[in-house]
């Protein structure tokens, strides 16, 4: 249950991106659902989309569902998304993304829109190339999984703390990161 609800938000937001900035590919896109994700763990111990991410060369990525994209949607996304010719050229993922639907904004919190809302913003023109930029930063989770695990490593989402305003202490993370597997393991 709580996964098909994750995967309802990772459709969505993948419309909602698409949508709302310009030169949206995977690249771009990759960069702004870990940013999403990673911004509201800060804030709450919970990710948007349940991605995992980790370091390749680009910057941080949901490996996962760049595989998925390669082989083939699952039926959930392939009714939200078209991902057209998946590819890699010279180290870049060539691909144009497609909503199929409209974006439907009912399963996100005001929290989780207002983040979304806030990357659209920002990053309303940026390209790939510059939101490889941002995320390859010093000192941020990518570059840190980076230097201390190397390439292909998963980026803990504790790396997300880093005493911004309006986050949640690491205990208090913690704590809810425990309520929430607990009930993971009652609703199965």
């Amino acid at each position: 249950m709580i996964i098909n609800f994750e995967r309802k938000k990772l459709a969505n937001a993948i419309i909602y991106f698409v949508e709302k900035t310009k030169y949206c590919g995977v690249t771009k896109l990759f960069k702004l659902l870990y940013m999403l994700d990673f911004i509201h763990f800060r804030e709450t111990a919970r990710s948007v989309t349940g991605l995992q991410y980790v370091t390749w060369p680009k910057g941080p990525a949901p490996s996962e569902l760049w595989f998925e994209i390669k082989g083939g949607l699952k039926a959930d996304l392939a009714n939200s998304v078209r991902f057209d010719n998946p590819r890699e050229d010279e180290g870049r993922h060539l691909v144009s993304i497609k909503p199929l639907r409209k974006f439907d904004g009912k399963f996100f919190s005001k929290r989780e829109t207002r983040i979304m809302e806030n990357l659209a913003f920002i990053f309303l023109e940026a390209r790939a190339e510059a939101m490889v930029e941002v995320t390859h930063l010093r000192g941020l989770p990518w570059d840190r999984t980076l230097k201390n695990k190397g390439l292909n490593a998963q980026i803990d989402y504790m790396l997300a703390l880093d005493g911004v305003e309006g986050q949640l202490d690491e205990e208090e993370l913690k704590h809810r990161i425990e309520e929430q597997e607990e009930t993971r393991k009652v609703l199965g």
